[in-house]
C-alpha cells in the first residue's frame, strides 16, 4: 500500500512539471520577443557605449526578422499562444520599419537618373572586367572608389566609350555620360590620419534636367573586435561630409560612396538626417562572397532615390549597387 502511494505521488508530480517547465518556456520565449520588440522599435535609445554598442546593432537590424523567425518556429513547437502573442510586437515593428524595402520599386519618370556606385577594390585582378560589367548597366552615373595605380588607367579606358566624362581625386571617381563642371576635392580626412588620404570629391553633373551637384566618397573602415564597435574616425568623416552637404548651394545633390555604414547606424546621422534614401529593395552589397548589409549607399536632396538593387559580383569584395534618383 504504501509502494502503491508513492507511485501515485510520484506519478502525479511527473504530470504536473512538465506542464509548468512548457508554461516558463513559453513566458521567456515571449519575454525575449518583448525584447526584441522593443530593440527594433527604439535602438535610438540604445546607449552607445561601451563600444559603440548602439551602432553595432543597428548595422545588422534587418536581421532581426531572422530572429523572429526562429522565435516563432520555437513557439510553434513548444505550443505557447502567450510567446505568439508577444511575437506580434516584434513582427509588427519589422513590418512597420523594413517592409516597404521588400516591395517592387515604382515605375521611372521621365526625370531621372541611373546611378551605380561600386566600391571596385584595391585588390580587384580584373578591372577591365569590372567597368564593362558597370558600363552594361546602363547608368548616366558611375562612381567608384579605391582606385589605385595601376588599376585606375584600365578603369578610364575601359570606360571612356560610354563615360566621356570622368573625374578623379585621390581614390575616388565619378564616371558621368553627361558633361562635368566644378570639379573639387572635398576634404573628410579625419584628423587622426596622415596626410596624402583623400576620399571625397564634388562635381556638378550638366544632366538634361538641369545642374545636379554629385557627391562621391569612402568614409573610413569600421572594425567589430572584443572592444565592440571602433568607428570614430568613420563618424569624423561623415560629420565633414554633412558639413560639406549643407552648404551646398546647387540642387538637386546626389551621394555616392561606400559609407561603411547602414543608413539605421546613428554614425551616419549627419547624412541621413539630411538626405533622403532607398525606399524600397535592401542591396546587401558587403561582404560580396556573403552579403551582411549595405555599406555602399545612394542618397539624394531634392531627389527620390527609387528602388535600389545589386548587380553581379565583380573582382571587387563588394556588391555593385544601382539605382533610379527622380529630380524633383
Amino acid at each position: 500500500m504504501v509502494e502503491r502511494a508513492g507511485s501515485g505521488a510520484v506519478a502525479a508530480e511527473t504530470s504536473v512539471v512538465p506542464g509548468v517547465g512548457k508554461r516558463r518556456r513559453g513566458w521567456v520565449i515571449a519575454g525575449v520577443a518583448v525584447v526584441l520588440g522593443g530593440v527594433l522599435g527604439f535602438h535610438r535609445l540604445v546607449p552607445n557605449w561601451p563600444g559603440r554598442v548602439g551602432s553595432l546593432i543597428e548595422s545588422f537590424l534587418p536581421w532581426g526578422g531572422v530572429l523572429i523567425v526562429v522565435l516563432l518556429v520555437v513557439a510553434l513547437v513548444r505550443r505557447s499562444a502567450v510567446a505568439l502573442v508577444a511575437l506580434l510586437l516584434p513582427v509588427g515593428v519589422w513590418v512597420d520599419t523594413f517592409g516597404g524595402l521588400l516591395l517592387p520599386g515604382e515605375e521611372g519618370g521621365g526625370r531621372e537618373l541611373v546611378v551605380v556606385q561600386h566600391n571596385v577594390s584595391d585588390e580587384n585582378r580584373d578591372p577591365a572586367g569590372t567597368a564593362r560589367a558597370l558600363a552594361d548597366s546602363g547608368a548616366d552615373l558611375v562612381a567608384l572608389e579605391e582606385l589605385v595605380d595601376p588599376q585606375l588607367a584600365a578603369y578610364e579606358k575601359a570606360l571612356a566609350a560610354d563615360y566621356p566624362h570622368h573625374v578623379v581625386r585621390g581614390t575616388v571617381g565619378l564616371w558621368s555620360t553627361h558633361p562635368l563642371s566644378g570639379e573639387q576635392v572635398v576634404d573628410i580626412k579625419p584628423r587622426s590620419i596622415e596626410e596624402g588620404w583623400s576620399r571625397g570629391l564634388r562635381a556638378v553633373v550638366r544632366s538634361p534636367y538641369g545642374d545636379v551637384a554629385a557627391y562621391v566618397a569612402h568614409l573610413p573602415s569600421v572594425r567589430v573586435g572584443v572592444g565592440g564597435l571602433a568607428s570614430q574616425r568613420r563618424d569624423e568623416s561623415a560629420a565633414l561630409l554633412g558639413r560639406a552637404i549643407a552648404g551646398e548651394s546647387v540642387e538637386p545633390v546626389i551621394l555616392l560612396g561606400d559609407l561603411n555604414g547602414v543608413v539605421e547606424d546613428r554614425g551616419l546621422r549627419p547624412l541621413t538626417s539630411q538626405l533622403a534614401f532607398a525606399e524600397s529593395g535592401f542591396a546587401f552589397s558587403f561582404p560580396a562572397a556573403f552579403p551582411l548589409a549595405r555599406i555602399d549607399q545612394v542618397m539624394a536632396r531634392s531627389a527620390t532615390v527609387g528602388h535600389i538593387r545589386t548587380l553581379p559580383a565583380t573582382g571587387s569584395d563588394h556588391l555593385p549597387v544601382v539605382a533610379r534618383v527622380a529630380l524633383e
